[in-house]
């Protein structure tokens, strides 16, 4: 770490949502890929892990009867049943990555970003990606082909309520070209980083000033 004053902050909650197929996951890979100081939130999970997708590193994988006895401790920061698989972010690890300063990625729907909004106001920026229309959406989920024809239905039928949650958000982002997309996101992570409650070294530093 840096023995700048300005390395001492603290952390924040960077909750990114849309529904399926609008592209909140790959606008959250690049930003983790350009920002070594943003790590994402692993969360466990009672789904089957898709083909690539390994434990630990993209979730949790955890049997339902594990995923309950989590909940009845309160382990979770949030949690929610989403598409008949519950998800929920371990609590004690995310607090002190906070604490400790470092900037946590939550790739989660609206109920999980409700949740750590009401848990951590101060701490959490929401943002949520829109798509450009419905038909791209369904064209986006059959391209990717990681779902059955059934879930796909599910996923476009609940598409509009999710969307519909828009207002919770900080900031709104419509997913019609990437790379401008990602450039949206990306400053205002940074913009969010910058804010003055959330550098801890400030105030001290000015008080150094006005002592001189």
């Amino acid at each position: 770490m840096s023995n700048s004053p300005t390395s001492t902050r603290r952390g924040l909650f960077f909750v990114i949502s849309s529904p399926s197929g609008a592209g909140k996951t790959s606008l959250s890979r690049r930003l983790v890929q350009d920002f070594p100081g943003l790590t994402p939130s692993v969360s466990a999970t009672t789904r089957a892990p898709r083909e690539g997708e390994a434990d630990g590193r993209e979730y949790h994988f955890v049997t339902p009867a594990t995923f309950e006895t989590m909940l009845a401790d309160g382990a979770f920061l949030e949690w929610a049943e989403v598409h008949e698989h519950r998800y929920g972010s371990p609590r004690a690890p995310l607090e002190t990555r906070l604490e400790a300063g470092q900037d946590v990625l939550f790739d989660i729907d609206w109920q999980g970003a409700r949740d750590i909004a009401r848990a951590a106001n101060n701490d959490t920026v929401r943002v949520f990606i829109l798509p450009p229309s419905m038909t791209v959406l369904a064209e986006r989920l059959h391209t990717r082909a990681q779902d059955a024809e059934d879930v796909i239905t599910r996923r476009l039928g609940r598409a509009k309520g999710e969307i519909a949650e828009w207002t919770a958000y900080d900031y709104v982002i419509l997913n019609d070209d990437f790379e401008r997309a990602y450039r949206e996101l990306a400053v205002i992570y940074q913009a969010e980083c910058l804010k003055r409650a959330r550098n801890l070294w400030i105030s001290a530093f000015v008080a150094g000033l006005l002592c001189e």
